[in-house]
């Protein structure tokens, strides 16, 4: 006979602790194609869901990374609403992204983020990622572009994503292989940098010692306000 005990918790918080809300400045992402192994979902025997943090580590491709984007922070968002009905009810985790170009690259975009099954890591204000993206279902991307009206308006390309999972937006810890170093959870082992744990402006994705978005004195990537905390 199955073990049908209550999974059920008490949730504490600490009176005056603080929830920051929002996400920061740089997100990955990657096509499923190029994943050939999940970290898993904690379950028990008989499949409940017993956890929200992933385990173990993507393993990709051999000529693979995650790729970035950097965001405006105070329009993207990240999230979670519960769909279905009992007993089969899913979260449906929701990402919009905004991008503050609307050049060629940017516009490029959307050749290769619609109609593909892809995967996005956000990172939270405490430096925790949380995965948008599921092996079990397939992810919705869309790409929206807005070129502004008038002196007074703005500019953005938005990335709008859509993606079934188990929980809200589950959270991960391991490696996030990327073209400028490794990251894995609120440190950064660089290829080749002098340093580790980021650059001299600080951010998640950079190293002194130069990549595509990044330099001594702050980048695309982020500035000394995205430096990730040494714990959450």
């Amino acid at each position: 006979m199955p073990d049908c005990s209550s999974l059920q918790r008490s949730l504490a918080w600490c009176q005056g602790r603080p929830e920051l809300p929002g996400v920061r400045r740089r997100i990955y992402y990657i096509s499923k194609y190029d994943i050939l192994k999940w970290p898993t979902l904690p379950h028990d025997a008989n499949g409940r869901l017993i956890g929200s943090a992933y385990q173990g580590d993507f393993t990709l491709r051999a000529d693979a990374s995650w790729k970035y984007i950097d965001i405006i922070p105070d329009k993207s968002q990240l999230t979670s609403e519960a769909q279905g009905e009992y007993p089969s009810q899913t979260q449906l985790n929701k990402l919009v992204a905004v991008h503050p170009s609307v050049g060629s690259e940017a516009t490029a975009a959307a050749a290769y983020l619609n109609n593909n099954d892809n995967v996005f890591l956000v990172e939270d204000m405490k430096g925790a990622f949380r995965v948008v993206g599921s092996d079990k279902w397939q992810t919705k991307t869309t790409v929206a572009q807005d070129l502004g009206q008038g002196a007074a308006g703005s500019a953005s390309t938005t990335i709008n994503v859509e993606a079934s999972d188990e929980c809200p937006a589950p959270f991960y810890s391991g490696k996030i292989v990327t073209d400028d170093g490794t990251t894995s959870g609120a440190s950064v082992v660089n290829n080749g940098g002098s340093n580790t744990g980021g650059n001299n402006g600080g951010n998640t994705g950079g190293n002194t010692g130069g990549n595509t978005g990044g330099n001594t004195s702050g980048n695309t990537g982020g500035g000394g306000e995205d430096d990730v905390p040494d714990e959450n």
